[in-house]
């Protein structure tokens, strides 16, 4: 690669991504949109007072372990209503790790980009388009779950596409563990932050099944079941036995379960009551995922920011975070400055790759029609097939569920539609082999010149279109008429 060499690209990538993510760190000092119900669970372990969340506990965990070294107590916040000042500083320590795995991110989006045949460009590309992505920057910054879900949910396909790499190329001198266990373990990390992290191992369980398919293999069988099912499902299950050892008494959340399982709580209803047989681990561990299925299920709550999950790949409804009035009010007439944070994404990265992922789906289709008409094998290309899978296994299974959703929901498939934007312009990729055929695909090098300036012209776009939406990232003040001017849909409002 001529451009720029991988060792360069990637420092600037981490630069930019440390810059953006921990700019104004810790703005607001208020609580923000889901923080409240967060902020709750994460205190939960610290007064060891039962709580319920209909997702499982592996987030909250690792932000209250943490936050212990910085000796954080329930006291650092009630987090009753979003906007509550914080009394102190300590509830830095609480967003600290959802910043930083914001800032990991557009880095694993790097080297997976690289695994699937990017350019060095190209990944630079995908990663910087990441980075810029105002909605990804604004979930990461505060009390929340995504950010673990997509950083451990996308670290786990990196390590599956390395062990790829590896048996293509005959790496694997110290068997398959050096990548299939950190797959194994990261997958299972990304499904205890919300079982939607399910999803990057089916991904990489699909690819399998096609590969065995073609050439059954008992080692590979073995593996499937070992790192695909029994390391994720143990690690998933030890978060649970942690979340019980830390949540022992009586608490907000006894109401969800049964007289069974409270009667371990200390100071419940239940506790003294010689009739009743106390759940064990297992057991409680069985009952508490069927109640979050089931609270999932019949959740009926409305929110005037919710959205329906075909409006997300267009970014119909954006969500209101935050707001609170400047600390200044200007004189003379002039407007006065508010504060606001709103769930926007980069409307330039969201449509384009939004009409790249649509044309890839599209164009895949027609080619697999031509195929058939013509008795022809149809051809899928590693990262064409990646992209597209990962981008539907993530969506589709919303159209199942019920309850209110918002466009948050639709952010891990987005980031396979930046992919897929990237995919489309990246000019000196490797298409690699087919996932079906195991053929190369040859690439052209026509146009090269051309459609590098492509992406530098992207990331330049991408980059004033950032600046310009980040004071609704950010929280900073903004007058009345600089506000509407970006709000671009009426449903943004």
């Amino acid at each position: 690669m001529t451009v720029m060499s991988k060792k360069t690209s990637l420092i600037i990538l981490i630069l930019v991504s440390i810059g953006v993510h921990f700019a104004f760190f810790g703005q607001p000092n208020e609580t923000v949109f889901d923080e409240v119900h967060f902020g709750k669970f994460v205190s939960a372990y610290y007064t060891h007072q039962y709580s319920f969340d209909i997702h499982p506990p592996g987030g909250k965990l690792i932000i209250a372990g943490f936050a212990k070294l910085f000796n954080y107590s329930a006291e650092g916040g009630s987090f009753a209503q979003i906007g509550q000042p914080f009394p102190d500083h300590k509830y830095l320590a609480l967003r600290f790790l959802p910043t930083l795995a914001g800032v990991l991110l557009p880095i694993i989006i790097y080297f997976l980009a690289l695994e699937l045949g990017f350019s060095t460009l190209g990944a630079f590309g995908a990663g910087v388009l990441i980075a810029l992505e105002n909605a990804l920057l604004t979930q990461s910054r505060y009390i929340l779950l995504d950010p673990f879900l997509l950083v451990f949910g996308f670290a786990s396909l990196l390590f599956y596409f390395k062990y790829r790499s590896a048996v293509q190329n005959w790496k694997l001198k110290i068997g398959n563990w050096k990548f299939l266990l950190p797959m194994a373990l990261f997958g299972g990390l990304s499904m205890s932050i919300k079982w939607t992290g399910l999803a990057f191992l089916g991904l990489a369980g699909i690819i399998e099944l096609i590969d065995m398919a073609r050439a059954i293999s008992f080692r590979r069988m073995i593996n499937l079941v070992l790192y695909f099912a029994i390391i994720p499902v143990l690690l998933y299950f030890s978060i649970f036995v942690l979340h019980f050892s830390l949540l022992t008494k009586s608490g907000e959340g006894d109401a969800f379960m049964t007289p069974a399982f409270q009667r371990s709580l200390q100071g419940s209803t239940y506790t003294n009551d010689p009739t009743i047989k106390p759940l064990n681990t297992f057991q409680k561990f069985i009952e508490l995922n069927k109640e979050m299925y089931v609270a999932n299920q019949t959740l009926t709550a409305t929110h005037p920011y919710s959205s329906k999950w075909y409006t997300w790949p267009f970014m119909i409804r954006p969500i209101y975070y935050w707001n609170h009035p400047a600390p200044t009010v200007a004189s003379g007439g002039a407007q006065i400055a508010e504060s606001k944070i709103y769930l926007i994404g980069n409307p330039f990265i969201w449509w384009s790759s939004t009409v790249a992922i649509l044309y890839l789906l599209v164009s895949s289709i027609f080619d697999w029609l031509g195929a058939k008409i013509k008795s022809q094998k149809f051809v899928i290309r590693n990262s064409q097939f990646v992209i597209l899978a990962g981008f539907l296994i993530n969506l589709l299974p919303f159209i199942g569920i019920g309850r209110v959703m918002f466009l948050y929901h639709y952010l891990a498939s987005l980031i396979f539609a930046i992919l897929a934007l990237i995919y489309l312009i990246d000019p000196d990729r490797n298409r690699s082999a087919s996932v079906v055929s195991g053929q190369p695909v040859s690439n052209g090098a026509s146009q090269q010149k051309n459609r590098r300036n492509i992406i530098i012209g992207t990331l330049i776009i991408a980059s004033l279109v950032f600046l310009y939406f980040a004071p609704l990232s950010y929280g900073l003040p903004l007058n009345a008429s600089a506000f509407q001017n970006r709000l671009w849909l009426t449903t943004w409002q």
